[in-house]
């Protein structure tokens, strides 16, 4: 049954009905920078080079690693910053990259620098790095885990040229004189565009080892990563990359309705799609299971919807998630993004809105309220993939994000994030420790992230490492128990109420509840406090989800308004006793209260202390 609520003739929740029990696993994703996770060199000098610094390798993500996560709940691995990037490191054969073109001495995971190879950095023998990398594929098989890495399709670092398939290689036979061309890997400069005509002219210039040009651009110039139709790039633009070319002119606008439909052959198809297919083909042919794609808003709908039907007929489950943001003013579509996206075949897109609303509970001052508008969006809402931490966001535990709270915030934030939908839920390496990047660390400097621009190692997860052991000997007893709460969040929402399950939002119902988490002066309910419901048809089960998101207050007091229609679809009398059971608190919350007392009156709870999240699984009625 579809469970819903209608104020004044609007409909403020309604989410679509369950879906059969053979439905998939939940993916649970961990990701990991593999320069950074077996890393426990202490040494952390700011833009150090590898033999300062260290760098993880393919063969320290081992067994015991990956029978530890695996321990944990995660389904899917997410190996971040495999494909070999431009990098100011030498191997022999392979001259470092010019440091104009570089972010950081390690290079950004982000600038490719050929689609068919691995890093080398990452390799104990660098010759045999592919081999090392299938090495880790089959670990990873024999633990259970579906590996997804980078698809990075909008940009290639400007020093792009595959050794291991050179016929291959992006800009190879393109026509130059012209800024777009249907069969031109890039879009190329014209002399009278911004900048000042030839040569390229980087934003690196005066810096160590730079001088503000790259070589094979004096006499011809390409358009950047982020669109910058410029001579001059500036240092905010993504000047170590190039921009990729669809066959579609971005500077005309959204309508790529020229562009050939789902199910062209190759040969009628512009040439990047037909290099992209292939790439995609490689990596697949080679075990990888699925593909987080990189700002997958910036590329033509059309050739996703080729791209993802052909991945699917060489590998009917590969998993297809795409980073996106519908306020990016380079997003291809006059729709909605997201929306088109899963339309063109994405099993998930990323859930940026309801990140900022709760960063924003304590950086901006939003509402948990706030959150209520994101749960009208139908099938995005089922198929977002949720996290409070990635490679590109601030850290939980940094003390100059996320008020100060530390790794704590954590809890509340995920236990929201991951409990309101069915889709996939990420967890970034450091996180379930409280790694807070504290300091410059390198290119980015103090940013409260993690480099992915350095070699670098995060001296808490290394706790966890403990010289290889991978059984958390160095953590705290906080960070122990913190890393137990994920394990067991990960548990609860493998039930089918999570899985498979309706949501039914209940801040709107208690906005004019007194007694629902209010402090202080306030006159209205549901600014630190949120509570919803979820409910399986097919097995009966249901969760009472009550989170505080206060950093500091005890909520005292709290009780919960479940409508009666929220009542009578659960399927239990209004006359029975309901029995509460705190999935998440170790050892475990229980009470009982009649079903009757629950709509006027309210479900009373415990002292809600600062931060603290309850799954209350429901029983009984009758």
């Amino acid at each position: 049954m579809t469970w819903q609520a209608v104020r004044s003739g609007v409909l403020i929740v309604a989410m679509s009905p369950s879906s059969t029990a053979s439905e998939p696993v939940r993916p649970a994703i961990y990701q990991l920078l593999v320069r950074t996770f077996g890393n426990t060199n202490g040494s952390r000098k700011p833009g150090g080079t590898l033999a300062e610094n260290g760098c993880g390798k393919f063969n320290e993500i081992n067994a015991t690693a990956l029978g530890s996560l695996k321990a944990m709940g995660f389904t899917h691995l997410w190996l971040t910053g495999v494909l070999e990037q431009a990098s100011g490191t030498a191997y022999p054969g392979r001259p470092a990259d010019k440091p104009d073109i570089l972010k950081g001495i390690a290079g950004s995971p982000y600038a490719i620098k050929d689609y068919f190879d691995v890093c080398p950095d990452y390799a104990v023998d660098p010759e045999r790095r592919l081999v090392e990398f299938r090495e880790l594929l089959e670990r990873c098989r024999e633990h259970g885990f579906k590996v997804i890495i980078d698809f990075v399709p909008n940009h290639v670092a400007r020093s792009y040229a595959s050794d291991v398939r050179p016929e291959l290689s992006f800009g190879a036979g393109d026509e130059r004189g012209v800024f777009c061309s249907r069969d031109n890997h890039f879009f190329y400069l014209r002399a009278g565009d911004p900048g000042g005509g030839p040569p390229l002219k980087l934003p690196t210039a005066g810096k160590p080892g730079c001088d503000g040009w790259f070589d094979p651009e004096r006499e011809f110039g390409r358009v950047t990563g982020n669109n910058a139709i410029t001579w001059a790039p500036a240092a905010g633009d993504w000047y170590e990359t190039v921009k990729l070319n669809y066959g579609h002119d971005f500077t005309t606008g959204r309508d790529t309705s020229h562009l050939p439909g789902p199910d062209a052959a190759p040969d009628a198809v512009p040439k990047t799609w037909r290099t992209m297919d292939q790439i995609l083909a490689y990596w697949q042919q080679l075990g990888v299971e699925g593909f987080r794609v990189d700002m997958a808003h910036m590329v033509p709908m059309p050739f996703w919807r080729w791209a993802v039907q052909r991945a699917r007929a060489r590998q009917p489950g590969v998993f297809f998630c795409a980073e996106a943001y519908d306020n990016d003013p380079a997003k291809l579509t006059d729709g909605h993004v997201l929306d088109e996206l899963l339309e063109a075949g994405f099993d998930a897109v990323y859930d940026d809105p309801s990140y900022d609303i709760l960063e924003g509970l304590y950086d901006d001052g939003k509402w948990a309220n706030d959150l209520d508008p994101l749960t009208f969006t139908g099938r995005r809402f089922h198929q977002s993939l949720r996290y409070a931490e990635n490679h590109d966001e601030v850290r939980l535990a940094n003390p100059k994000a996320w008020g100060g709270v530390g790794m704590q915030v954590g809890r509340p934030v995920s236990a929201v994030l991951f409990a309101m939908g069915r889709g996939p839920v990420m967890v970034y390496h450091g996180q379930e420790v409280g790694e807070p990047a504290l300091g410059a660390e390198g290119f980015s400097g103090d940013d409260g992230r993690t480099t992915i621009f350095d070699y670098w190692a995060m001296p808490e997860f290394a706790k966890w490492v403990n010289g290889g052991k991978f059984d958390g000997g160095g953590l705290s007893e906080p960070q122990q128990e913190l890393r137990a709460w994920y394990g067991r969040l990960l548990d609860v929402i493998r039930q089918p109420a999570f899985t498979r399950g309706t949501f039914y939002g209940l801040n709107f119902n208690n906005r004019d509840h007194p007694e629902f988490g209010r402090i202080g002066g306030e006159t209205a309910s549901g600014h630190w406090l949120y509570a919803f419901l979820r409910h399986d048809a097919v097995s009966g089960q249901a969760f009472l989800v009550v989170v505080n998101f206060h950093p500091s207050e005890t909520l005292c007091g709290v009780r919960v308004r479940i409508p009666e229609n929220a009542v009578r679809d659960l399927g239990q009398a209004v006359g029975g006793v309901w029995s509460f059971t705190d999935r998440l608190s170790n050892p475990p919350w229980h009470g009982e209260v009649e079903a009757a007392q629950v709509g006027d009156h309210g479900l009373a709870l415990p002292d809600l202390p600062p931060c603290e999240a309850m799954l209350l699984e429901i029983k009984g009625g009758g």
